[in-house]
């Protein structure tokens, strides 16, 4: 009998996930249906070609997609240019044509047994009929497909709706997610950009290097951290007691936090680096986030979120001095505050802002505004009638705290019984409601090699 497996979404996590099946497959005779409605598979957000060359946050020699080719993405790029180093940080583009390749041969390498589709649309609902029977999705195109297993890979959601924003919400000068089009830049424009991370380092880029480059960019966040300095660390280089440091701090966060102290200390004292101790907490994160109680993962994402957020997503060194450059020509100004709304005026929007540790209000004024605080994974907020059919019909349960999805093993989702669904899977940024660090290539490629094995039965 024929099996069919429906992977909605060919970005990253899509794309690795088909590629995977394509040469580990299940026994008996399968299609895989890979639907995506790009232009081209293995890109989404993050890899697609765009004006301006955005480069990786990771060094090319740790950014294979195949666990069993570790230089895998190195090589390749060696070959679209000689002499490239483990050490470097290349075009996103390249990384998502090299997905691209990655399908490519997996699917002239797999067995006859199984074959690749790639269909071209949104689907707009899964459903099931019955718990043993296939289930039912629907494309946008009115096509139904019917699955004996669906694997969710939508990549991340838009920008929340900011309260501040409403009153500007439908206005020309608005952008609300700054990746739904072409950045596109007017020549003297007064910019605001909401947010001081890394899609905000993103549109700095862009916003310089336009032909009509704005006069000034304004970036203002709570607390207006930029993202530190990525560097040639040794990301292997915890061993021994450093596990049992942190597994006999859990479950209160504060001893946690105590706990990356002292090894980040512990890393500067030995002549290494501190983000090698942010690496070591990361790898441990899912175990430490499973052990924590929902009161003091309220705790983390109250008063060590963004803290962690910014050690933990760093910048490529080349970014950096030009983000610095911009800063101290004047050009770029960045701000720690809290926006209270923004309105139309005669010469632009009116920002009414705060600076941090304030009561006095500033007035700014800007001709656009730029939303770049980053995905929204609260469900209750969707937009997606995707998501939103999942969570209604009972298929799928939202993360009390605004994470993403509730998975159970292999990222099977949770029916609104409490229940993993059978056959029904997310992969994704949103497995971060249980085990938090989900965003990275390389753990988003170990969750699809791991469920890649699930669904062939290999393990």
């Amino acid at each position: 009998m024929l099996r069919t497996i429906v992977i909605v979404g060919g970005g990253f996590s899509g794309t690795v996930l088909a590629s995977f099946l394509l040469r580990r497959p299940p026994g008996g005779l399968t299609r895989i249906v890979l639907v995506e409605r790009g232009p081209r598979v293995g890109r989404g957000v993050a890899y697609a070609s765009r004006a301006y060359p955005f480069i990786l946050n990771v060094p090319a020699g740790r950014m294979s997609a195949n666990p069993a080719e570790p230089l895998e993405f190195l090589r390749y790029a060696q070959r679209r240019r000689p002499g490239c180093t483990a050490a470097e940080f290349l075009p996103r583009a390249w990384y998502g044509e090299y997905l691209e390749e990655s399908l490519r041969a997996a699917q002239m390498e797999a067995p006859s047994r199984v074959r690749l589709e790639i269909v071209r649309a949104g689907v707009t609902a899964v459903r099931r009929i019955d718990r043993s029977a296939p289930l039912q999705v629907r494309l946008d195109d009115g096509e139904e497909l019917l699955a004996d297993d669906v694997v969710l890979a939508t990549g991340n959601p838009p920008p929340a709706h900011l309260p501040a924003t409403r009153p500007i919400a439908a206005h020309g000068a608005y952008v609300h997610d700054p990746w739904a089009g072409p950045l596109e830049f007017r020549g003297g424009e007064r910019l605001l950009l909401i947010g001081t991370g890394l899609t905000a380092v993103d549109v700095v880029l862009a916003a310089d290097a336009a032909q009509y480059r704005p006069s000034v960019v304004h970036c203002i966040s709570r607390r207006g951290f930029i993202p530190p300095r990525q560097t040639a660390f040794r990301p292997d280089a915890f061993r021994g007691d450093g596990e049992s440091v942190l597994l006999g701090a859990a479950p209160t966060l504060r001893r946690i936090v105590r706990a990356v102290r002292l090894l980040a200390e512990e890393a500067e004292r030995a002549g290494g680096d501190w983000r090698e101790a942010i690496t070591f907490v990361r790898n441990m994160a899912p175990t430490l986030w499973q052990r924590l109680p929902e009161a003091e993962r309220r705790r983390f994402l109250r008063h060590v979120r963004v803290y962690w957020d910014v050690h933990r997503h760093r910048l490529p060194e080349s970014t950096l001095q030009r983000i610095g450059e911009h800063r101290r020509s004047g050009w770029l100004q960045v701000q720690a505050g809290r926006i209270e709304r923004i309105e139309p005026g005669a010469g632009g929007l009116a920002v009414h802002w705060r600076p941090r540790r304030s009561a006095e209000t500033h007035e700014l004024l800007v001709d656009r505004v730029v939303n770049c605080t980053g995905p929204d994974y609260n469900l209750q907020r969707s937009g997606d009638p995707l998501l939103r059919g999942l969570l209604r019909d009972g298929l799928a349960t939202a993360d009390p705290l605004g994470l993403g999805l509730r998975t159970g093993p292999q990222g099977a989702m949770f029916d609104a019984e409490g229940w993993p669904g059978p056959h029904l899977y997310y992969l994704g940024p949103m497995l971060r409601a249980d085990h938090w660090e989900t965003t990275a290539a390389l753990e988003l490629r170990d969750r699809a090699w791991g469920l890649a094995s699930h669904l062939a039965g290999h393990g």
